[in-house]
């Protein structure tokens, strides 16, 4: 690069950056509505990523995506039965036999036709439908990683708080490897793609396009499947043009029965060690350390498989989207498979991440159970939190709201010692925090934990 270009790309990146902000802002809030705002102090404080946000416009048409600039992640996800209905009435009791427009809510009062049966004659067989989330990214790097890296490291306490930017690589190349933390750091770095497609392959049986992605880079499409198979057939969804994981990760999906057990589980200080209420440790664990689960709970997982006859698991956190490959690869190394839902992030500094694990996070799991409940009414759920952040709430409220879906609640109690900044919240684990938080619900549907072993002996009953 020359010297002109070093002096006019920082200002170039800022203009667009500027732009940027003052035409999708209003799009990104609605496209990315659980997204966290991002404080001041982490602002100032935190490594920034401008660039990630690629300008769009409101005329813009959407494309195919290219396998030679472009990735895209599909999620693994859950598919659910479709109950056909008699008339177009009974169907708008039914939100599972809606449809949905691209990237919207589910539409509760329009009947897909396909779904409803003539007048004296029998219903349809049920099909299958299921929610295809995708995240799409440019390959071209918004800026170096070496300068996050170094930020980081700083931060962090693994080097020298004024090593420059060449100490601080030095210092921490001695120390460590740093090919894992360029590998975490890279969907942070990556330009996000908005307005895009792609073509998949489910089950090498029919493809179908997900897409266009939105302002914040993700797509969702809730899809029916043309092909019938047996409940608890895996499928796999690779993309048309490239399936190769270097382009394209490969969703998964299960297809699951509307009756059985399902669990919901968080992931940061319920099953992984993240140090959710330190922003430090939440760096450490995200991009330093090697990823640890929490003591127990990987044994105790396995073991609710067989008590609960192979239930469905969903593991909704408050992690952003970006963390996925990360997070995918701690849970196929430790628990069982299972539907990953995480958070939007259009922000462009990395002290987004500490807002999405404290920041509205109520509001967004709350929104993300009631998506659940939609696919799933009939079956029993349990749920397994911790007493960081607002597990208890979340889980209690969506108790209150459909009564006799949840069957037992699980916190575990994260212990003062573990915890740099326990003393900013005294009552976190108090016991008038936990009868609030689950008024209204019997005491013995909800238990607060500190040793797995607990929750085992608890699920024995529950299951007989």
């Amino acid at each position: 690069m020359s010297s002109l270009e070093s002096y006019l790309r920082p200002a170039l990146q800022t203009a667009q950056d500027a732009l940027v902000t003052v035409v999708d802002s209003l799009q990104l809030r609605k496209d990315a509505p659980f997204s966290p705002d991002v404080p001041k102090e982490l602002l100032e404080s935190m490594p920034d990523l401008s660039g990630r946000l690629l300008l769009t416009f409101p005329w813009t048409k959407p494309r195919p995506v290219d396998p030679a600039q472009h990735s895209v992640w599909i999620f693994d996800n859950t598919a659910h039965r479709v109950q056909p209905c008699a008339s177009p009435s009974s169907c708008r009791r039914h939100p599972l036999t809606a449809t949905r427009s691209q990237n919207s809510k589910v539409d509760k009062h329009t009947a897909d036709p396909k779904l409803i049966a003539a007048p004296n004659e029998p219903l349809p067989p049920p099909s299958w439908e299921v929610e295809y989330v995708a995240a799409y990214f440019s390959r071209e790097t918004c800026r170096d990683a070496s300068h996050v890296i170094a930020d980081i490291a700083r931060l962090v306490g693994l080097v020298r708080g004024t090593a420059s930017e060449e100490e601080c690589l030095g210092e921490i190349k001695d120390k460590l490897d740093i090919t894992p933390i360029k590998k975490r750091l890279e969907p942070f770095l990556n330009p996000i793609l908005p307005c895009h497609t792609i073509r998949v392959k489910i089950a090498d049986t029919e493809t179908q396009t997900l897409g266009p992605s939105t302002s914040s880079g993700i797509s969702s499409d809730l899809l029916r499947l043309h092909f019938d198979a047996p409940a608890g057939t895996q499928l796999t969804t690779t993309a048309v043009s490239d399936p190769s994981p270097c382009f394209a990760i490969p969703g998964r999906t299960v297809l699951a029965e509307l009756t059985g057990w399902g669990v919901i589980s968080d992931i940061d200080d319920t099953i992984k060690i993240t140090g959710t209420l330190s922003p430090i440790a939440v760096l450490k664990s995200t991009f330093i350390d090697a990823p640890t689960p929490v003591y127990g709970m990987p044994q105790l997982y396995s073991d609710l498989v067989k008590l609960l006859a192979d239930p469905i698991f969903f593991y909704l956190s408050g992690s952003p989207y970006n963390l996925y490959p990360f997070l995918r690869n701690f849970r196929k190394e430790h628990f069982p498979d299972g539907t990953m839902i995480l958070r939007d992030a259009s922000w462009q500094n990395l002290g987004g991440l500490i807002s999405s694990l404290s920041v509205n996070v109520q509001e967004y799991k709350v929104d993300r159970l009631e998506k659940m409940h939609t696919w799933f009414p009939q079956r029993q759920f349990i749920c397994v939190g911790d007493s960081t952040q607002k597990d208890p709430e979340s889980y209690g409220e969506i108790a209150r709201r459909h009564p006799g879906w949840v069957k037992a609640i699980y916190i575990r109690r994260v212990p003062d010692e573990n915890e740099i900044q326990g003393a900013l919240n005294p009552d976190r684990n108090s016991t008038a925090r936990f009868e609030k938080a689950f008024k209204g619900l019997e005491s013995k549907m909800w238990l607060v934990f500190d040793e797995a072993d607990e929750v085992r002996k608890n699920v024995q009953l529950l299951a007989k």
